[in-house]
């Protein structure tokens, strides 16, 4: 892009189940782009939106994605075509983050109201909302396996709640420092958090520990 705002806010990965590796790049053009990694990122898609976009999620089935942005709104749209399918408005500010439960009927939002709302695929209703402390919801992931998902805030907070227990158990950790983004191992034994500061900034490693707190099973230090 040539646009003076050609800011990229985010890149996601997906792999569809026939077909190559695909890059989802999100732009501050208001612009969401789907490339062909091994092709030398060949576009494949452009989608254009009223607002500046900040991330994009796409299903695991690969046939709609979560858009948020510059926007009150969360856009869930079909990939192949650009349409929108549905609006989920229940966030009071714009929103940073976006991420699909594996088994494809739930997906979540955050936002910098300092919330994550969780949303039937279903339906598109917001089934509940999980409150961050101080800051925006800056990054969402779930495991492989769907048990657990994570939010973090812009600095010191990370939680994790246990999805089988329908969100009501949490473990939150207290760290120090702007985070940069967060991500689960494959197959969920470790969760790791970048950490922007300029003088301590590193990457934590935090592993599952059985016969803990969540679920009377798992405990991540």
């Amino acid at each position: 892009t040539t646009d003076e705002n050609a800011i990229t806010n985010s890149i996601s990965l997906h792999e569809p189940a026939h077909g190559a590796l695909q890059a989802i790049v999100s732009n501050n053009d208001s612009a969401v782009r789907i490339t062909d990694v091994e092709t030398g990122f060949t576009l494949l898609n452009r989608m254009l939106f009223q607002w500046p976009v900040n991330y994009t999620a796409v299903a695991p089935d690969g046939k709609l994605a979560c858009v948020v942005g510059d926007s009150t709104q969360a856009l869930v749209v079909d990939v192949s075509t650009g349409q929108r399918v549905a609006e989920c408005t229940k966030h009071i500010d714009y929103s940073f983050a976006a991420a699909w439960h594996p088994g494809g009927n739930i997906f979540a939002t955050g936002s910098q109201d300092k919330t994550t709302r969780l949303w039937d695929r279903r339906t598109f209703r917001c089934l509940a909302t999980l409150g961050g402390r101080i800051g925006s919801i800056r990054s969402i992931r779930f495991t492989d396996d769907g048990q657990y998902m994570a939010m973090a805030e812009p600095a010191d907070f990370v939680h994790i709640f246990d999805v089988n227990q329908n969100f009501h158990q949490e473990q939150e950790i207290d760290l120090f420092g702007e985070i940069a983004g967060i991500s689960f191992s494959p197959g969920g034994s470790a969760l790791f958090v970048g950490v922007a500061d300029r003088t301590y900034g590193s990457m934590m490693q935090f592993r599952r520990r059985r016969h803990g707190l969540l679920s009377a099973a798992d405990l991540w230090q």
